[in-house]
């Protein structure tokens, strides 16, 4: 086994048997292999000005301020009124509530283009009335994150963005389109 391999792997687990979070023994393990592994001095500095330029484009900003959109939305209303037109739209079906679940989720993670928007927003109201009215736990709960991870397929999407991104050249106008007409 290679020795970036070796201390990568042994690193963390050993910070995991030490109880230290998961995304800090990430950052740990990665930094200790580059210490062990990379020789100092410009290369250190080359892997730094790497990850910045990797991360200094226009269009990653648009994924946290979906999420934030989500949840302004989500704490603004309008979760509720997109589960009070699912209703009107699929409420009176049998299992109308799952049904009202799933369509909100899409809407909302349509709207917000984040599902972690969508599945706080929307599966904080809905999972809390399908127990009530019944349903079972886990299959709200699959529902709802299942829902809302669909609606990641409209657009605008995070998932989109990242695509155009990590392809290197796709226009992201282009798979928009493409999102709403096949």
């Amino acid at each position: 086994m290679e020795l970036s391999v070796l201390v990568l792997v042994v690193s963390f687990v050993v910070l995991l048997l030490l109880n230290v979070p998961i995304a800090i023994s990430i950052g740990i393990s990665t930094v200790l292999t580059m210490l062990f592994t990379i020789p100092p001095g410009p290369a250190i500095t080359t892997v730094a000005q790497q990850m910045a330029t990797g991360i200094n484009s226009f269009a990653l900003l648009a994924i946290p301020f979906f999420i934030l959109s989500g949840v302004l939305m989500g704490s603004g209303g309008i979760a509720r009124r997109l589960i009070d037109f699912a209703k009107v739209i699929v409420g009176m079906f049998p299992g109308g509530l799952a049904y009202v679940n799933i369509l909100a989720c899409m809407l909302f993670g349509a709207i917000s283009g984040s599902a972690v928007a969508a599945t706080s927003a929307i599966g904080g109201f809905m999972i809390p009335v399908m127990n009530k009215e019944g349903y079972d736990k886990s299959f709200n709960t699959a529902v709802t994150v299942t829902a809302s991870t669909t609606g990641l397929l409209i657009p605008p999407s995070n998932i989109l963005i990242v695509y155009s991104l990590a392809s290197g050249g796709v226009s992201i106008a282009a798979l928009f389109i493409a999102g709403y007409l096949p």
